[in-house]
């Protein structure tokens, strides 16, 4: 079965977007010209802004607001925008937080279109689930801390700070459809362990977390699978080339498009304080369909990232490369921004494959407070699996050399590793959207993991859809 599903997997991502070329030319702009002509068009600035409150048993209170400006200018271009800004910044009383600038615009530079991201992300409590997905067993009970089993509420967790500065073009090689890209990204990653002490500060008796269990991430290094010179991080420039097919008009909700996109990005060793570079190939493809006009469509998002050359770092593993960020986060496999319902992080290795199948119904539109709106539901089905793994297993026939089972040291692999074990991950779920001005889009998504070793749900509210 496994086989089977992986042929379908190739088999949808090497023939389906020719059958999309084929029937695609011609028809988008007709069709995203229909989907518009009741909007009454903006021009000028407009924004949408969402508060941010929510509450962690671990980290506290949390208070913020996100913010996203259009300028439309005339509003001959309307939905496109001529410059977009995005501004969010919150932040738990314990120390977590998001901080983020995204600046997107065709106008700036004349045919090219530049996006900026400066962001920081401190977190308390990162996840982190070991490598090479299944591979790697995540016993729910030791975080559950009504269970017998419980060790500590923090145990798949580690404390990350998180710096990214991104610089991206895309240019016209044949028309506006072809295109060049070109960029750089900056990371500072800085890792240790959670900082229990600081998290227990001002907790009841009954919801103090232990001080005396070590998490997963201290036994990775403690067991050398994280080596000791990549355990706390650290700082690197990624340097990207390629090529982006991309026919979309109404970009936060095409109704008929393909969006396809081939990127090398490489870390040389020189701009970065790594022991060697690395150089990994991410490609992606996203179609749309019209299965009724201007309400009801079709998308699918098919993704594979392998390592070319070199060793990358287990601390930007995770990290996954594309023309443009959907939101604050470009890390995955897991989550909600790759595959919802499923564990943030869960699938970590040197190459990954992921698939969103997504249908999407505008069942309401309206104009209220001089703003075009429309609300829209979606049902999803995710997938993902590692297809090109982290040495782990030789590793660990080292953590019991010379012991014995019953050794006070001795370390019972099976609840850690199960090798062999990895398949696809799958999750499905719901979504509702509610948009302004077709550009400003608050998503709404629950999904449901169908394996408990990727957790069992996820409830995500924040802006876009997913692709």
């Amino acid at each position: 079965m496994e086989k089977i599903y992986l042929r379908i997997f190739v088999f949808l991502f090497v023939l389906l977007p020719v059958v999309g070329f084929a029937q695609d030319e011609g028809k988008d702009a007709e069709e995203l010209e229909k989907s518009t002509k009741q909007d009454k068009v903006k021009t000028g600035w407009n924004f949408g802004a969402l508060p941010v409150i929510s509450f962690d048993s671990d980290l506290g209170l949390q208070l913020g607001v996100l913010t996203n400006l259009y300028q439309y200018g005339d509003g001959s271009r309307y939905p496109l925008y001529d410059h977009s800004l995005y501004l969010e910044a919150s932040w738990f009383l314990k120390g977590s937080g998001i901080f983020r600038f995204y600046y997107d615009s065709d106008k700036l530079i004349r045919k090219v279109r530049t996006s900026l991201d400066v962001s920081y992300i401190p977190d308390r409590t990162f996840k982190f689930f070991g490598f090479n997905g299944y591979e790697s067993v995540y016993n729910q009970a030791w975080e559950n801390d009504g269970d017998a089993a419980y060790k500590t509420r923090v145990f798949y967790r580690l404390n990350r700070k998180f710096f990214r500065a991104k610089l991206d073009f895309q240019g016209e090689i044949i028309g506006k459809k072809f295109l060049w890209l070109a960029g750089a990204d900056f990371y500072n990653i800085i890792t240790s362990p959670v900082d229990v002490e600081h998290l227990n500060k001002g907790k009841s008796d009954d919801k103090l977390l232990p001080d005396t269990v070590d998490g997963l991430y201290q036994k990775y290094v403690d067991w050398n699978i994280i080596p000791q010179g990549e355990k706390n991080g650290g700082m690197f420039t990624v340097i990207k080339l390629g090529l982006v097919f991309d026919t979309r008009d109404n970009e936060p909700n095409p109704q008929r498009a393909i969006w396809t996109e081939i990127i090398v990005a490489s870390a040389p060793k020189s701009f970065s304080n790594m022991d060697q570079g690395f150089t990994k190939l991410a490609i992606t493809h996203r179609q749309y369909f019209t299965v009724v006009n201007d309400r009801l469509s079709f998308a699918y998002r098919l993704g594979m990232q392998v390592n070319l050359a070199g060793h990358t770092p287990y601390y930007a593993q995770g990290i996954m490369y594309y023309s443009r960020m959907a939101g604050a986060y470009n890390e995955g496999l897991g989550g909600a921004k790759t595959l919802r319902g499923i564990q943030r992080n869960r699938l970590v290795g040197d190459g990954m494959a992921f698939g969103n199948f997504e249908l999407r119904w505008k069942f309401w539109k309206f104009y209220f407070i001089k703003q075009n709106f429309y609300m829209a539901l979606s049902g999803f089905f995710d997938t993902g699996k590692i297809i090109q793994f982290m040495d782990v297993e030789d590793q660990t026939k080292l953590i019991n050399d010379g012991l014995q089972p019953g050794d006070p040291d001795y370390v019972d692999l099976d609840k850690y590793f199960a090798f062999g074990t990895e398949r696809f991950h799958n999750s499905a779920g719901v979504g509702l959207h509610i948009a302004m001005n077709q550009n400003f889009i608050l998503a709404i998504d629950y999904g449901r993991a169908f394996n408990e070793q990727d957790g069992k749900s996820g409830f995500y509210v924040g802006l876009n859809f997913l692709f």
